[in-house]
């Protein structure tokens, strides 16, 4: 854990609601199977060093079938198939930047490049969405949000669908850009996430504001 994160989660396992929090969710992991495995329920932060950060992309919760969930938001294992959601991220990144489609779902490359990929719930029981919300991880992950916000360094803060779109307020620094539309999900993506742009606006941002643009490029999974 990079040594910034691990001094912001320090301070949270002192909180009862982290300390309450790992309870319930060892016993969720006792009573059946739980989504992603215990080392990957902090891969966002693990991946994505704080100094780092120059994009968030906000998700709900981990995929809830066997094998998918890999602790980075939208992502999943290489190997894997692509869920629906995923499917239309690769299509707007297409149309946006011009990149070839992907052949995998493995997001890894752009965590490793300052997209911190972040979940506002980071487990789920098999077979059940939204399983964990409101067990405390929404009040971890919104110190995340606050913790970035609190920084002078431009970040952009992509928010997909009204969960997600609800975390507007927790940004307040004029510094930061927030990037908002319809969930890619099939039920919404025609809503108005197909044709947001949200790759290039982000790197157009970032350049204005005298930081390095995101390489968006996934031809290898796990690459940095």
């Amino acid at each position: 854990m990079h040594r910034d994160w691990g001094t912001f989660l320090a301070t949270q396992r002192e909180e009862k609601y982290f300390r309450d929090l790992l309870r319930f969710v060892e016993a969720e992991r006792r009573a059946g199977p739980v989504h992603p495995p215990g080392d990957k329920v902090l891969a966002a932060l693990e991946l994505t060093p704080l100094d780092s950060v120059r994009v968030v992309i906000l998700g709900q919760d981990p995929y809830h079938g066997p094998g998918q969930a890999n602790g980075l938001a939208f992502s999943v294992n290489p190997g894997t198939a692509v869920p629906p959601s995923l499917r239309n991220i690769h299509r707007e990144l297409h149309d946006d930047t011009g990149l070839p489609v992907p052949g995998h779902g493995d997001l890894t490359p752009w965590a490793r490049r300052g997209v911190l990929l972040l979940n506002t719930t980071l487990t789920v029981r098999e077979g059940r969405a939204g399983s964990h919300h409101g067990r405390g991880w929404e009040r971890l992950t919104d110190a995340v949000i606050a913790l970035l916000d609190g920084r002078d360094e431009p970040t952009v803060f992509v928010l997909w669908g009204a969960h997600a779109r609800a975390k507007k307020v927790l940004v307040t620094n004029t510094a930061h850009s927030v990037i908002e539309s319809a969930h890619p999900s099939p039920l919404s993506a025609r809503n108005g996430f197909f044709g947001s742009r949200p790759f290039s606006r982000a790197n157009t941002f970032l350049a204005a504001a005298g930081r390095e643009g995101v390489d968006w490029s996934l031809q290898s999974p796990g690459t940095a």
